[in-house]
Protein backbone atom coordinates (compact mmCIF):
# COMPACT_ATOMS: atom_id res chain seq x y z
CA UNK A 1 0.00 0.00 0.00
CA UNK A 2 1.32 3.50 -0.86
CA UNK A 3 1.96 6.17 1.91
CA UNK A 4 -1.41 7.83 3.45
CA UNK A 5 -1.18 11.49 2.30
CA UNK A 6 -2.22 12.17 6.36
CA UNK A 7 1.08 11.52 6.58
CA UNK A 8 2.41 14.49 4.99
CA UNK A 9 -0.42 16.62 5.77
CA UNK A 10 -1.95 15.90 9.31
CA UNK A 11 -4.01 18.69 9.19
CA UNK A 12 -6.05 17.69 6.29
CA UNK A 13 -9.98 16.67 7.47
CA UNK A 14 -11.85 14.09 5.94
CA UNK A 15 -14.81 13.73 8.36
CA UNK A 16 -17.04 10.68 8.39
CA UNK A 17 -20.35 10.71 9.94
CA UNK A 18 -23.32 7.85 9.55
CA UNK A 19 -26.55 8.94 9.44
CA UNK A 20 -29.83 7.39 9.81
CA UNK A 21 -31.73 9.78 7.20
CA UNK A 22 -32.91 7.55 4.37
CA UNK A 23 -31.09 8.49 1.27
CA UNK A 24 -31.37 7.25 -2.44
CA UNK A 25 -30.18 7.56 -5.40
CA UNK A 26 -31.40 6.89 -9.10
CA UNK A 27 -30.81 7.33 -12.54
CA UNK A 28 -34.44 7.20 -14.88
CA UNK A 29 -36.48 4.81 -13.69
CA UNK A 30 -33.79 2.77 -12.12
CA UNK A 31 -33.52 2.96 -8.03
CA UNK A 32 -29.63 2.16 -7.20
CA UNK A 33 -29.19 2.74 -4.23
CA UNK A 34 -31.73 3.37 -0.64
CA UNK A 35 -30.41 3.21 2.59
CA UNK A 36 -30.89 4.75 5.85
CA UNK A 37 -26.97 3.37 7.08
CA UNK A 38 -25.21 5.78 4.82
CA UNK A 39 -21.80 7.50 5.96
CA UNK A 40 -21.55 11.06 5.08
CA UNK A 41 -18.06 11.95 3.67
CA UNK A 42 -17.13 15.62 4.26
CA UNK A 43 -13.45 16.27 3.24
CA UNK A 44 -11.64 19.33 2.91
CA UNK A 45 -11.86 20.81 -0.76
CA UNK A 46 -14.34 18.75 -2.04
CA UNK A 47 -18.45 18.36 -1.72
CA UNK A 48 -20.29 16.09 0.11
CA UNK A 49 -20.79 12.73 -0.86
CA UNK A 50 -22.78 10.07 0.50
CA UNK A 51 -20.88 6.27 0.81
CA UNK A 52 -23.55 3.56 0.82
CA UNK A 53 -23.10 0.10 2.51
CA UNK A 54 -22.66 -2.80 -0.15
CA UNK A 55 -26.01 -4.12 0.91
CA UNK A 56 -28.34 -1.33 0.08
CA UNK A 57 -27.11 -0.74 -3.41
CA UNK A 58 -28.33 -2.40 -6.68
CA UNK A 59 -24.65 -4.10 -7.18
CA UNK A 60 -26.37 -6.37 -9.82
CA UNK A 61 -27.14 -3.15 -12.46
CA UNK A 62 -23.38 -2.47 -12.97
CA UNK A 63 -19.95 -4.47 -13.93
CA UNK A 64 -16.37 -3.49 -13.16
CA UNK A 65 -14.13 -1.05 -15.01
CA UNK A 66 -11.02 -1.47 -15.55
CA UNK A 67 -10.52 2.36 -14.61
CA UNK A 68 -8.99 2.91 -11.06
CA UNK A 69 -7.59 5.79 -9.56
CA UNK A 70 -5.33 6.94 -5.73
CA UNK A 71 -6.81 9.68 -3.53
CA UNK A 72 -3.45 10.91 -1.54
CA UNK A 73 -6.15 10.53 1.72
CA UNK A 74 -8.23 7.89 1.13
CA UNK A 75 -6.85 5.40 -1.01
CA UNK A 76 -6.96 3.37 -4.05
CA UNK A 77 -10.22 3.70 -5.92
CA UNK A 78 -12.45 1.08 -7.80
CA UNK A 79 -15.00 1.88 -10.69
CA UNK A 80 -18.54 0.08 -11.55
CA UNK A 81 -20.20 0.51 -14.82
CA UNK A 82 -24.37 1.14 -14.76
CA UNK A 83 -25.43 -1.57 -17.47
CA UNK A 84 -28.79 0.73 -18.04
CA UNK A 85 -28.96 2.34 -21.74
CA UNK A 86 -26.01 5.24 -20.87
CA UNK A 87 -23.62 3.08 -19.64
CA UNK A 88 -21.32 5.37 -17.72
CA UNK A 89 -19.19 4.72 -14.53
CA UNK A 90 -21.32 6.08 -12.01
CA UNK A 91 -19.82 4.42 -8.76
CA UNK A 92 -16.31 4.29 -7.05
CA UNK A 93 -15.42 2.25 -4.03
CA UNK A 94 -12.01 1.99 -1.71
CA UNK A 95 -12.33 -1.82 -0.41
CA UNK A 96 -8.66 -1.34 1.57
CA UNK A 97 -8.77 2.54 1.97
CA UNK A 98 -5.87 3.73 4.67
CA UNK A 99 -6.51 3.14 8.45
CA UNK A 100 -7.38 7.21 9.01
CA UNK A 101 -10.51 6.68 7.06
CA UNK A 102 -10.94 2.58 7.42
CA UNK A 103 -14.57 3.12 7.82
CA UNK A 104 -15.08 3.63 4.16
CA UNK A 105 -14.08 -0.02 3.74
CA UNK A 106 -16.31 -1.44 1.27
CA UNK A 107 -18.82 1.40 0.85
CA UNK A 108 -20.14 2.51 -2.45
CA UNK A 109 -20.50 6.07 -3.87
CA UNK A 110 -21.94 7.76 -6.84
CA UNK A 111 -21.16 10.43 -9.24
CA UNK A 112 -23.78 12.88 -7.96
CA UNK A 113 -23.85 15.19 -11.52
CA UNK A 114 -24.84 11.80 -12.94
CA UNK A 115 -27.69 10.50 -10.56
CA UNK A 116 -30.70 11.77 -8.75
CA UNK A 117 -29.84 11.94 -4.78
CA UNK A 118 -32.35 12.27 -2.31
CA UNK A 119 -32.07 12.65 1.23
CA UNK A 120 -35.15 11.70 3.46
CA UNK A 121 -36.16 12.17 7.22
CA UNK A 122 -34.47 9.91 9.96
CA UNK A 123 -36.38 6.86 11.35
CA UNK A 124 -37.41 7.83 14.22
CA UNK A 125 -37.73 11.95 12.80
CA UNK A 126 -35.84 14.01 15.24
CA UNK A 127 -38.33 16.87 15.88
CA UNK A 128 -38.46 19.85 17.66
CA UNK A 129 -42.18 19.69 18.59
Amino acid sequence: MERSGFVDRPDYRVDIMARRNRVTVSIGDDVLADSQRCLLVDEQDHGLVFYFPPEDVRLDLFVPDARTTRCPFKGSATYRKYTGPQGNVLIWTYEEPYPEVARLAGYVAFFQDAVQVRVGVANPAVSGR
